[in-house]
């Protein structure tokens, strides 16, 4: 049984969802933007280490569990967040506050020392952050955000959370690729979306924007982003595209035109991720079957432990030759 819905919540989404998505799935993603959200965080290694953080919780009173499997990651229950935020490790930075999502491109972009790093687009920094707690200190990271305030912003939570390494650039993310063709090993995409997985039924405010409308507009920002991105990694590096979009046409759709436009020089690698808000990929929708590689990807609904989102990780096979810049592509 569906929640009850506020009066003012699309019906526009509700059609269009059961159509593409199957009731079923229709009413878990209704039900988890109807849910009780835990507040998840990470311990942030640019200033501490795991066991410090969790001693300084400790003597703060926070009621908190740690992941089992994610060693560096945990949560509080919703009614405990504001105990968590007023923290001495929070106020340190010894964490950052980090839905569970969010945190997942990051660990499938497989950072380790000794490589160069491009987050596409970066504010306000949390993914950023994480890549910097992964890389060393003499790795290039770089972050990219068009925004003037938002890109002070990113600085500013760079600096305060120990990643003033960083090389923060006030830049379109769609022309990366011209001044940078193939050259980082990683690059992250967290893409610009519809947010439609961050939809919360008490908040009027979190859908009161969407329309089908809005989801044609992202889709024509991502894809742009998409080919700056591919053309901006070298052969034999990893790409990870990431929305908290519930939208095909901004999920497996975009993958599925990645791989067309850039076939022979752009493969999945299927995710290997359990968890009970995973659901299959859509790979037929409008009467047309996607390419069975789009299967890979991860398309999670949303829960009591985390927004709806979706991650696909790519690896560049082969040089996917950049156009000359100043050249109609």
């Amino acid at each position: 049984m569906k929640p009850n819905l506020p009066p003012t919540f699309p019906e526009a989404f509700i059609e269009r969802y059961a159509s593409i998505l199957g009731a079923v799935q229709l009413e878990r993603i209704l039900h988890g933007f109807d849910a009780k959200r835990q507040t998840w965080f990470r311990i942030n290694l640019l200033r501490g280490t795991i066991d410090s953080a969790k001693v300084i919780l400790i003597e703060d009173g926070v009621k908190f569990i740690m992941d089992e499997f994610l060693v560096d990651a945990g949560w509080v229950e919703a009614e405990d967040r504001e105990s968590l935020l007023s923290s001495k490790a929070a106020q340190m930075g010894l964490i950052y506050v980090q839905g569970l999502a969010s945190q997942l491109p990051v660990r499938f972009l497989d950072i380790h020392p000794g490589l160069s790093v491009l987050d596409l687009t970066a504010a306000p920094g949390s993914k950023t952050l994480q890549i910097a707690g992964l890389a060393s200190l003499d790795d290039e990271i770089a972050a990219v955000e068009l925004v003037r305030k938002r890109k002070f912003k990113l600085q500013d939570n760079l600096r305060r959370h120990g990643a003033d390494h960083v090389r923060v650039f006030l830049q379109d993310g769609t022309k990366v690729w011209k001044y940078r063709p193939e050259y980082f090993d990683r690059v992250l995409l967290d893409a610009p979306c519809s947010s439609e997985g961050r939809f919360r039924l008490d908040d009027e405010s979190s859908f009161s924007y969407w329309s089908p409308s809005k989801v044609k507009e992202m889709v024509r920002k991502q894809r742009r982003l998409l080919f700056s991105a591919v053309h901006a990694l070298r052969p034999g590096g990893t790409l990870v595209y990431s929305t908290c979009a519930v939208s095909p046409d901004e999920n497996e759709g975009a993958i599925e035109h990645i791989l067309k436009s850039f076939e022979g020089c752009i493969k999945i690698d299927p995710i290997k991720f359990d968890a009970p808000e995973r659901v299959e990929p859509v790979l037929k929708w409008r009467n047309k079957q996607l390419n069975d590689q789009v299967a890979g990807a991860c398309r999670l609904v949303p829960s009591e432990r985390m927004e709806g989102f979706f991650v696909c990780k790519m690896i560049k096979t082969d040089t996917s030759h950049p156009p000359t810049p100043g050249k109609r592509n």
